[in-house]
């Protein structure tokens, strides 16, 4: 079986655009419904509106990965399903570590999507020796000392920070000089990294604080409108909103 180790998906050799790549699980999770509805073809209108996304730039996306569609039919979904997956490299076996076995740590093992996309839960590690034989989700917590072990005797390439801020980043240090590349950080904090180590940052308050300001922009245009006056959101420019490719920013800063 194929491990993350020895295999690297192409997309950054291909030259297909971070903006891009950040779309293609949108549409492979489009599409992923559509294959299990046994529906063959889709126009690129359908897959748009079910991917969140304009028209035109799913085709624009889609031609950085040699798929234009057929005219009058639209895309075969069970090839782009593939094409996809391959492409994000699902089609291979890719062993994850999740350190920091916590009640969002535990949620994390217990996801049942992580094997139905192409990821293994190869091990469970946290530094509370407490918690060190304990089943979560059918697999044993090991204890973080055994960190570096772990990861070679499985070829892990991917971590998953679960653990408090403060602890997270000498996590990290022990990861990525153990041979982790990609982390997944849940942590409260930003990782300092070496060149060649990916790290993505899944801040749940961040996108909270987001949401809460659209709230508040909404109550004001609803107060503004029962008053008779113009909200001042309404007056800007769309384009004021709008990130490099058009899309309201996904994440702020941290």
């Amino acid at each position: 079986m194929a491990t993350g180790r020895t295999h690297r998906p192409a997309t950054r050799s291909r030259g297909i655009p971070e903006a891009t790549v950040a779309r293609l699980p949108l549409y492979l999770r489009a599409l992923t419904a559509l294959s299990e509805r046994s529906v063959p073809t889709v126009s690129s209108e359908e897959l748009a509106a079910a991917a969140g996304v304009n028209s035109a730039k799913l085709r624009k996306d889609f031609s950085y990965l040699g798929s234009y569609g057929t005219r009058g039919v639209g895309y075969d979904v069970e090839y782009l399903v593939y094409q996809i997956s391959r492409e994000l490299g699902l089609t291979q076996d890719w062993p994850v570590v999740i350190v920091g076995i916590g009640n969002l740590g535990a949620a994390l093992a217990n996801y049942g999507g992580f094997a139905s996309r192409g990821f293994r839960v190869a091990a469970l590690i946290d530094a509370d020796p407490a918690m060190a034989g304990k089943p979560v989700a059918g697999i044993p917590v090991q204890h973080s000392d055994d960190l570096e072990k772990i990861i070679q005797d499985n070829g892990v390439s991917i971590g998953v920070i679960a653990t408090p801020a403060g602890a997270a980043q000498q996590v990290c240090d022990r990861l990525v000089a153990a041979g982790v590349t990609s982390i997944l950080n849940f942590a409260p904090t930003v990782l300092s990294v070496p060149e060649g180590v990916d790290v993505r940052k899944v801040d749940l308050s961040i996108e909270l604080q987001i949401l809460a300001f659209h709230e508040q922009r909404k109550a004001g245009e609803e107060a503004a409108a029962s008053d008779g006056g113009v909200p001042v959101a309404a007056a800007r420019s769309d384009s004021a909103d709008q990130g490099p490719d058009g899309d309201m920013p996904a994440v702020m800063p941290a």
